[in-house]
């Protein structure tokens, strides 16, 4: 027999079960990439029809917040699928270096005990003495005005990006497959941030000075991040800094805890190096700035070290 319901009885309250996001996506990398590409829009258009200097400054910050989250990126966040971050990474609007280029040389970069070695280090700015000591005058005087700050910032994006380019075209003149499906699936996401860009209050000579700003202030962060050192862990510094450019390099500043946890994402860095900072500065021998602006003050018109590395064995 079947029981049929009491029409007399109350119907039964259906709750909402609100929206949950998977527990392995980070939000707040992902809100804040969200909340760049906001900006960047913005800067294109907005900022850019009430005042086009504005425009590029906004623009160049966007940039520069874009290039420190590509870095998390290829760090494995905001998502453990790295296909899914590659997805993520895979338009670069500074259009100057490629996602899957920059993901290779950087993780390459991680081998502690290469770091500043002219040769395996991709991100190394230490020549061979043997190679400065064949340079001609003239690229002698330029080297060595990159390295003070103000040189890096000038010439410096310049200078890498002549680097990196001549590298990867000799490398794909020898067929190395990773780096021309690097520059190959780079160029649709050139074509698509050109044409958005093209349909833009800002002009493309605009938006070019703003990717060169944005180079230039990320030479502020990766001016000093290394040194020559006789042990690997003595090599990576720390930058005690909590102003804007802590945050546009999100928190990267704190290198050495950087390194020593690869995968620990930019928001739980600064709590990390505070439980245990004494722990941090004896790892990496004492390489401490209280802020960038005593980098700037120290450094902006005096080098920080040599071209050639001072450790380097000659033959």
């Amino acid at each position: 027999m079947t029981l049929l319901p009491d029409p007399s009885a109350p119907l039964p309250v259906r709750r909402r079960v609100p929206l949950a996001l998977p527990a392995s996506w980070e939000i707040p990398t992902l809100a804040l990439f969200v909340g760049n590409g906001v900006l960047w829009a913005a800067g294109l258009e907005w900022f850019s029809a009430v005042s086009l200097p504005l425009g590029i400054a906004v623009v160049a910050v966007a940039l520069v917040l874009h290039a420190s989250l590509s870095h998390e990126i290829l760090h494995d966040h905001p998502f453990r699928s790295r296909r899914a971050n590659t997805a993520l990474g895979i338009v670069q609007p500074g259009l100057v270096v490629p996602y899957l280029r920059f993901r290779d040389l950087h993780l390459a970069h991680h081998r502690d005990a290469a770091l500043t070695d002219p040769y395996d280090d991709p991100e190394s700015n230490y020549l061979d003495p043997d190679v400065w000591a064949r340079l001609p005058h003239w690229r002698r005087v330029i080297l060595q005005a990159n390295n003070t700050l103000a040189g890096r910032m000038v010439l410096g994006p310049v200078l890498s990006q002549w680097r990196f380019v001549s590298d990867d075209i000799t490398a794909g003149r020898r067929g190395d497959r990773a780096v021309l499906r690097g520059w190959l699936w780079h160029l649709p996401g050139v074509v698509g941030v050109l044409a958005v860009v093209w349909q833009a209050a800002m002009p493309l000579w605009a938006y070019a000075a703003a990717i060169y700003a944005a180079l230039s202030i990320l030479r502020i962060r990766t001016f000093l991040e290394h040194r020559a050192h006789a042990q690997a862990r003595g090599r990576t510094v720390i930058v005690e800094d909590r102003g804007p450019l802590a945050f546009l390099f999100l928190n990267n500043n704190l290198h050495v805890v950087h390194h020593m946890h690869p995968k620990v994402a930019w928001y739980r860095l600064p709590a990390l190096y505070r439980a245990r900072r004494s722990h941090y500065l004896r790892r990496n021998d004492g390489y401490l700035y209280r802020s960038y602006a005593q980098v700037f003050a120290t450094h902006f018109w005096r080098t920080k070290d040599p071209v050639a590395h001072p450790l380097w064995p000659r033959r």
